[in-house]
């Protein structure tokens, strides 16, 4: 069940010259976790230029996944991912790529919600949606973390149901499959867990290089 670590964007650009790249305007976005009781979430400042695939990146770090599955995003009834000429053979919906839109075409107001699906089989879904326009600070770095809650679920869990299984089997010592699921993570699981410093930590490489982190 091992997953491999998410590839950085090819597209990214130094959010410490924020004044020298011409931005328009920060975007706080909400990210949430759909289908989670309570919410999991995280709020972020983010250029409104990013592309879609920069903000793939973004989120990812921020939520806490590993990166070792497909992903789109979905816009009304547009979808964006990365393009593959399989789909259409297969009578799936026509992906645009990821990279050529800009967060700014597909959120244009608050409200409206962008869906973000990491894990096609999982389907683990977000909903993306801007709370606020700011002003660009020249002095600031982006993309960072400024709030949320609670840790993200494991990749290869199972989706929610499989997530919360596992939360009451860790949390139950006599849960037939306590040991199965303690011996698959090969680590402690705290539901609880979550650090802004920890994520913005993750997300520096990112502020610096301009490129997504790897973890």
């Amino acid at each position: 069940m091992a997953t491999k670590k998410i590839a950085s964007s090819q597209d990214g650009v130094p959010s410490d010259r924020s004044s020298s790249l011409g931005w328009k305007d920060i975007y706080q976005i909400k990210v949430t976790l759909l289908g989670t009781k309570p919410p999991i979430w995280r709020r972020l400042l983010v250029p409104s230029s990013l592309t879609l695939a920069q903000l793939h990146d973004a989120v990812q770090t921020a939520m806490g996944w590993q990166g070792g599955h497909m992903h789109e995003f979905r816009a009304g009834q547009r979808y964006f991912g990365k393009p593959d000429p399989e789909y259409r053979s297969m009578g799936m919906d026509p992906v645009e790529n990821e990279r050529a839109v800009r967060l700014s075409e597909v959120l244009r107001k608050t409200g409206p919600k962008l869906i973000y699906t990491y894990d096609l089989g999982d389907s683990w879904e977000h909903a993306i949606v801007l709370e606020k326009q700011l002003p660009v600070d020249p002095i600031a770095s982006y993309p960072v973390c400024t709030d949320g809650k609670l840790a993200c679920p494991p990749d290869d869990c199972g989706g929610i149901p499989g997530f919360y299984n596992l939360v009451e089997a860790f949390a139950d010592p006599d849960h037939e499959q306590h040991k199965e699921l303690k011996d698959w993570l090969g680590h402690d699981f705290d539901p609880m867990a979550f650090s802004i410093d920890s994520v913005n930590q993750m997300l520096l490489p990112a502020r610096r290089r301009g490129k997504a982190p790897r973890k």
